[in-house]
């Protein structure tokens, strides 16, 4: 291994690893754990390891020019593969805000930025040090900006919905194609275009965590409450005269009598950790930490033995008085991870 191979290595490597740890530093709330973060990286390790049978396949298919390929048709797949991990991170409820969008939208462009450059490394097409600046703060941070923008234009777009849908996912699409396309034209020089990025990248994800911590800090404080009363309700003597205990009266015509008690038990259980999840997000918001516990573990376990009893009929009904969006959903999974 030469001398030169082990100078640049660094440079091609770690300055979009430290950019994505800064961000998660950056997040007051701790949304995203290091385990995910790490996962996430992996899955996107594999994006460039598909791009490459890919892009290898389109070109020999369509005889497209070097070019021209690289300028107009590998942004498309490349930033193709790496949603497909920035939608499986929706679906399964692992972004609910702003700020999880962006860190875990930037790991899968790490991850896929990091292989891109172990390959070029072994590849040792060009060991000038100008060139692996360029690629390690500029082609890498490019490729988890665009990720993350996408990543953030999605949950934009989609925040108030329960599923995803193609509509909005396109303009983030849009914008990451256009941006990685206009990257590979070099309208500026590298070196230009590197500090461009690395100016213009910092303040727009800045800005992007404050209005995000704004808008969970509301959506905490509102919430909290909303869910502490249901849990109020549902403990008092006085439940079946609100709303939704008439409710669940209501269902008895349409369901057995032990699957509505297991309803009043889901409804109980899922509205605690709804609420035991706000509170250890409004504990990381004041600096402080706190474990999990058995106790809170042993209620998913039983929450899940309910949604087997009440079915899927039965957990649709009870959508309005459970939350369920996307949002509460994600609730679940970080108090679950």
């Amino acid at each position: 291994m030469s001398s030169s191979f082990l100078f640049l290595a660094p440079i091609g490597l770690l300055p979009v690893l430290l950019f994505l740890f800064v961000l998660r530093y950056l997040d007051s709330y701790k949304l995203v754990s290091l385990r995910t973060v790490s996962a996430v990286i992996l899955a996107g390790c594999l994006a460039p390891v598909a791009a490459f049978f890919l892009n290898g396949l389109v070109m020999e298919s369509f005889d497209i020019p070097f070019t021209l390929f690289t300028r107009y048709v590998a942004p498309v797949t490349e930033e193709l593969l790496k949603a497909a991990v920035v939608i499986y991170l929706f679906k399964t409820h692992k972004i609910g805000f702003l700020v999880d969008s962006a860190i875990l939208g930037f790991a899968v462009g790490a991850g896929f930025a990091v292989i891109e450059n172990i390959y070029y490394l072994y590849l040792s097409i060009n060991l000038n040090t100008g060139v692996w600046i360029v690629r390690g703060f500029g082609t890498a941070i490019m490729h988890g900006g665009v990720t993350a923008i996408f990543a953030i234009l999605v949950q934009t777009y989609s925040e108030r919905s329960m599923n995803i849908k193609v509509l909005q996912i396109l303009p983030g699409f849009g914008a990451a194609v256009i941006l990685h396309s206009v990257y590979n034209q070099f309208v500026l020089p590298p070196i230009l275009m590197t500090l461009f990025i690395l100016v213009s990248l910092p303040p727009l994800l800045y800005f992007v965590f404050r209005k995000s911590a704004r808008h969970m800090h509301e959506w905490l404080e509102l919430d909290f409450d909303e869910d502490a009363l249901l849990v109020q309700q549902i403990t008092s003597g006085e439940f079946s005269e609100t709303k939704v205990g008439r409710f669940l009266h209501d269902l008895r015509s349409r369901f057995e009598g032990p699957v509505v008690v297991d309803m009043l038990c889901y409804l109980r259980i899922y509205t605690e950790l709804a609420l035991r999840a706000k509170g250890v997000l409004m504990m990381r918001e004041n600096g402080l930490d706190v474990e999990i516990g058995e106790r809170t573990r042993d209620k998913f376990v039983e929450l899940e033995y309910l949604e087997s009893s009440i079915g899927t009929t039965g957990i649709l009904a009870m959508r309005p008085f459970l939350h369920m969006t996307r949002k509460d959903l994600w609730q679940m999974y970080v108090l679950d991870s």
